[in-house]
This record gives C-alpha cells, structure tokens and sequence, in this order.
C-alpha cells in the first residue's frame, strides 16, 4: 500500500527537474542562432563543447583519484563520441540556414531512426513490431514530418537553396543523433553516464577542435566582445552540462517515460522564445504538423516504457548542444 502511494505521490522535486532540463535545452537553439553573427558553426562548437568539458573535468577527476572509475570507459566511449562530433557539427550548422524552431522541431524525426534501429539492433526492443500504438506512433512522426518540411514558406532563390540545405542538415543531424544515441546505450550499459559524458566530451573537444582547423576561422575568437562570449559560456553550462545532470536526475526519481514526454515541448518553447528574439514565424499547418509529429513520438516512447519496464533508460547525452 504504502508503494502505491510513492508512485501516485507528486514528485516536486523530479517535477522542477524535468522543467528545468526542459527550459535549458530550449535555450541552446537561441544561444547558437544569436552567435551565428559572431561566429562560424565549428568555431562556436568547440568553444561551447570546451567550456562544458571544463565543467565536466573535476568530477572525472575525482572519480579517477577516488578510483571509482571505469578504465573500460576510455575504450567504449570512442565510437559513441565520433558519433558525437557528426551530430553536432550538423546540429549547430543546420541553425545557419534555418530558424531554431523549425530546425528544433525537424529534429525530433530522430524518433523514427530511433525506433528502427531499436528493433534492428536490440532483440529485447523487437516485440514492438507487434505493437498497434507503436506502429501508429511512427505513422504520426513521418506524417508530420513530411507535412512540416511541405507546408514551410517558400523563399525564392539564394534564400531557397539555403532553406533546402539547412532541412537536409538537420534530417541528418537526426539521423546521426539517433547513431549516437543507440551507441551510447551499448557502450554504457554498465557505466557511470556521468563517467561516460566526460570522457565523450574530452574526445568530441578534441575532434571539433581539429574540424575548426580545418574548417573554421578560429581567429574570430578575438573578435567577439564579452556579451558574445557570455552567451558561449552560459548556453555551454546551461544547454550541454546542467540539462543532461537535470534530465538524468528526473530519470531516477520518476523513470525514463515523463522526462522524455517533458522534453518533447521543447521545439514550442523554442518557438515562442525565437519569435519574440528573432521575429521567427511558423505557419498554421506547421504548427499542427508539428503537434502530429510530437504525438506521434509520445506514443512511440510510450510504446516502448510499456513493452518492458525493467530496460535500462536509453542514455541521452549533449542533446541540443
């Protein structure tokens, strides 16, 4: 009796928790369009990347000096951090190109690469196949995917080509988030998350630093004053390190199926916070394709939580970077 009313008991804590992982995530997407004027995408990238594993570095430390960490980790988190460096090199490109509401809210057709990979890869996942709500949620995701990209506004020309380019980006910024996501889950299965996060955000410095070489125009660091650098600092802290603590934090308290259902407000939030910075406007139909595509992503993860409550939760790291 008494386990029963743990479980209908209203988890304040876990509940500000969740809105907090919520708020910060939705406020990357802001950060990294505003520096879209000061910087290119593989310079911003490092330095927010840098900054959050600087935040990361003292606890990684402290595990290894308290000897509390697994050596395994460095190995095991080499495949999940390349995965890593993909994802967010197109993650904060694809903001150069389109809008943060309709990139962030594209994004989550990660759901459907998700889902498919899940029965391919994960035996344990695979009797989803027979699952109505299931198959209906990844119905609803590809429709409302198709009707968001199909119902945008139509720029002509230049504009045009760059709208094009910023969707094909971000479908593949999804398509990679979802390898790293699964990468994760079979890398560290048996892993501190937290051990994982800081030894993958040690390999993703490193490799976003070496494509901004390549790539980027690192001299722009001293161009940029200290409000600009205030904004690399804050959404790195906020939007990379704190969110992921927050989300995992409401994870243990309440499981993995309300926090995930939390964070898929995040492209209106996103939304309401870009038009009123960015005057940035989505039309009716892209709204009510993007409600489609969110219900339908609901219902697959609610699919999921019930086909075996005792998985591990799927680990979400350095999402909306």
């Amino acid at each position: 009796m008494s386990e029963r009313k743990d479980i209908r008991r209203f988890d304040v804590t876990a509940t500000l928790e969740c809105v907090g992982s919520l708020a910060f995530w939705s406020l990357g997407p802001i950060f990294i369009t505003y520096l879209t004027g000061y910087l290119d995408s593989w310079t911003q990238n490092v330095l927010r990347y840098s900054v959050a594993c600087l935040f990361w570095l003292p606890f990684l430390l402290f595990s290894i000096r308290t000897k509390r960490f697994d050596t395994r980790t460095w190995r095991r988190a080499i495949v999940p951090a390349l995965a890593n460096i993909i994802m967010q090199g197109l993650y904060a490109a694809a903001f150069y190109y389109i809008g943060p509401a309709f990139m962030t809210l594209l994004a989550k057709s990660s759901i459907i690469w998700v889902a498919s990979f899940s029965i391919i890869f994960f035996a344990e996942e695979r009797p989803l196949v027979r699952s109505k709500r299931f198959w209906l949620g990844l119905v609803l995701s590809v429709v409302g995917v198709v009707g968001v990209m199909y119902f945008r506004s139509r720029p002509v020309g230049i504009a045009a080509s760059g709208m094009i380019t910023g969707v094909v980006i971000t479908l593949a910024q999804a398509f990679m988030w979802a390898v790293y996501t699964l990468s994760v889950r079979v890398a560290f299965r048996d892993i501190d998350s937290r051990s994982g996060f800081s030894v993958i955000s040690i390999y993703t410095v490193a490799g976003l630093f070496l494509l901004a070489l390549m790539f980027g125009k690192l001299s722009g660091c001293a161009g940029i004053g200290p409000r600009e650098w205030a904004a690399v600092a804050i959404s790195a802290v906020l939007s990379i390190a704190l969110s992921h603590v927050l989300y995992y934090a409401a994870m243990r308290r309440i499981g993995a199926t309300i926090p995930a259902l939390v964070i898929l407000a995040q492209p209106f939030i996103v939304f309401a916070i870009s038009h009123v910075v960015f005057g940035e406007s989505l039309n009716i139909f892209q709204v009510l394709f993007g409600v489609v595509l969110l219900a339908g992503a609901a219902l697959a993860i609610w699919a999921q939580q019930h086909l075996r409550r005792d998985w591990p939760p799927v680990t979400r790291e350095c999402v909306d970077a």
